[in-house]
């Protein structure tokens, strides 16, 4: 035989009350605990999945923000690397100018008088190791010879001893004599064996011990020291590199730099890299002589044509690095922008995510604030409801 139990409708409604009361306290207790309103799809499908892709976007622009600022650490290390560049230019350029500052000159006055060859007779000279002659004849005068000598070397570089009897070289250049015959011919001490000119390849006796030649080795040291610094520019600019990326070794666009600023790719900026390097700022290296040319010396410095050359080489290098860094400047700018544009936008995607699914804790905790009072109020109904059968029980007893 089955058997039940009977409530009265006020104990049943305040037992449903009671359970009603005692759901929504695990709600609130789990928005409590996660901080979120909407936890699953179940809670609401709509919000869940809208803040789902909102987050999963601000993921996508926050992994995106390791390569930008990778960047613009890359851009930074080669502005840098422009920078110190530009500074060793600038000291080439004072070692050029102090090259044209420092004057060339061959001076000393003959041992011997002169007196005029038995014959006409050319001399044969190299003035900076060009070649040139002056012709000497057996009526000539020492003023004849003088004469033609200062056409073949410049106005002024020869002249004679107050006694007027010896020829008295002061030249702005270093003048050397191809043989020694041509020496004493005007009547300084000859060179006692053939030697390299210094400009050139070609055969010439030694220096007249009467002769003293300045200006040389002091333009060859500082050629020394300008291909120095040609060694230090390209040394910097492979050190100018970040994390492997290096924009001022070379051109090419294995080289670029290619910045993604949203997950498809289709909106970046490409970083153009550039040649800072002696050869990519057209600089070359002294050498001996002058190549392709009548004239020689041109790497050492001994020529001030030459020297012009190479200082105009060298403004046009700074030129093309003020460029260059301008350039530079101008991508750091954007990129630095969309980096800031980036992490606004994360920031605004965060927060209308957490607006669909974040419980208002307040809220909430008043909420549970609420419900403990109602949950004790049921309780207390449903005692009062049980009065009426627990009278009866009173009587039994």
């Amino acid at each position: 035989m089955s058997s039940s139990v009977t409530l009265t409708a006020a104990t049943r409604q305040n037992l449903l009350s009671l359970q009603d009361t005692a759901a929504l306290t695990a709600t609130t207790q789990n928005r409590l605990s996660t901080g979120l309103k909407v936890s699953s799809a179940l809670d609401n499908p709509v919000s869940f999945f809208t803040s789902q892709s909102l987050s999963q976007r601000s993921g996508d622009l926050g992994n995106l923000l390791d390569g930008i600022s990778n960047g613009i650490q890359a851009i930074q290390a080669a502005n840098q690397g422009i920078t110190s560049i530009q500074k060793l230019v600038d000291q080439a350029k004072s070692v050029a100018n102090q090259a044209l500052s420092t004057q060339i000159t061959t001076t000393g006055t003959a041992k011997n008088a002169y007196t005029a060859p038995t014959g006409a007779t050319t001399l044969n000279l190299f003035v900076n190791g060009v070649a040139t002659t002056a012709a000497l004849t057996s009526t000539g005068t020492i003023d004849d010879a003088i004469a033609s000598l200062n056409t073949a070397v410049g106005a002024g570089s020869f002249s004679k001893s107050t006694d007027g009897t010896k020829i008295v070289m002061n030249a702005s250049a270093d003048v050397e004599f191809k043989t020694s015959a041509d020496q004493t011919a005007l009547g300084f001490t000859g060179g006692t064996n053939a030697s390299g000119v210094t400009y050139d390849t070609t055969t010439a006796a030694s220096q007249s011990t009467d002769l003293t030649v300045s200006g040389v080795s002091a333009r060859a040291t500082l050629a020394s020291q300008y291909n120095s610094l040609l060694t230090q520019i390209d040394q910097l600019a492979s050190d100018a590199s970040f994390n492997g990326t290096n924009l001022i070794r070379g051109k090419g666009p294995n080289n670029d730099l290619t910045i993604n600023f949203n997950p498809k790719g289709n909106s970046n900026l490409q970083v153009t890299a550039t040649d800072e390097t002696s050869a990519g700022l057209n600089l070359s290296a002294i050498s001996n002589k002058s190549a392709g040319t009548t004239k020689a010396g041109q790497g050492n410095f001994l020529l001030n044509d030459d020297i012009n050359t190479t200082l105009s080489k060298l403004t046009t290098a700074s030129s093309q690095l003020r460029t260059d860094a301008s350039t530079f400047g101008s991508n750091l700018s954007v990129v630095q922008n969309r980096q800031d544009f980036s992490k606004n936008l994360i920031n605004i995607l965060d927060t209308g995510s957490s607006n669909l699914t974040a419980a208002d804790l307040n809220q909430e905790a008043a909420n549970s604030q609420a419900l403990s009072t109602r949950q004790s109020l049921g309780i207390s109904a449903l005692s009062l409801a049980n009065q009426a059968q627990q009278g009866i029980l009173q009587l039994l007893r």
